[in-house]
């Protein structure tokens, strides 16, 4: 039996209001060659296009090569780095809670880790602080995605296992 993917393209009455922005960086590790993509209600083209015009466009032609033949070719490397993200994932998951004072949910989409550390006795920004100062492991405050996120931190896993790994080694050692 074949799954459907769904996604809001499936559902006609969002289209008159459906922006949807997208990109090469995260599916082709194409991060620095700054290429997206965008599909727009017929009525905001106009708008759009004026924003475009003034803020970016021409995207020189190697990059648009290299666009192209991220999508021209074959997906092994994008199954490859999913699998190795997945175990980043779950390493980091399990490693931020056998922390003490420390839970996470797992993480479901991007390559970064929400836990909450007010178990710890600290609210997020003095453990990102003290993380950084005493553990040499640099991480974000929750309050830099809002000032509701005050007990959290942002963890990336972008890093390898043994880098993550040696942070939350350290992390666990300035804990105890």
């Amino acid at each position: 039996m074949e799954k459907k993917c769904l996604h809001f393209f499936n559902y006609p009455d969002l289209q008159d209001r459906l922006i949807v922005l997208d990109g090469w960086s995260k599916a082709y590790s194409m991060t620095g060659w700054r290429m997206g993509w965008s599909v727009w209600p017929e009525k905001l083209i106009p708008h759009v296009t004026k924003l475009a015009i003034n803020s970016f466009s021409c995207v020189n032609a190697p990059s648009q090569f290299a666009g192209i033949a991220a999508l021209d070719g074959p997906d092994d490397s994008i199954h490859h780095m999913m699998e190795k993200f997945d175990q980043r994932r779950k390493l980091i998951h399990k490693g931020l809670n056998d922390l003490p004072g420390v839970t996470c949910s797992m993480p479901g989409g991007a390559f970064y880790a929400f836990p909450n550390v007010s178990g710890t006795g600290m609210n997020g920004s003095e453990f990102s602080k003290k993380c950084m100062h005493e553990a040499g492991v640099a991480i974000v405050p929750g309050t830099a995605f809002g000032k509701t996120s005050i007990d959290f931190v942002r963890f990336s896993f972008a890093a390898s296992r043994d880098n993550i790994q040696k942070a939350l080694e350290k992390i666990g050692k300035m804990l105890k």
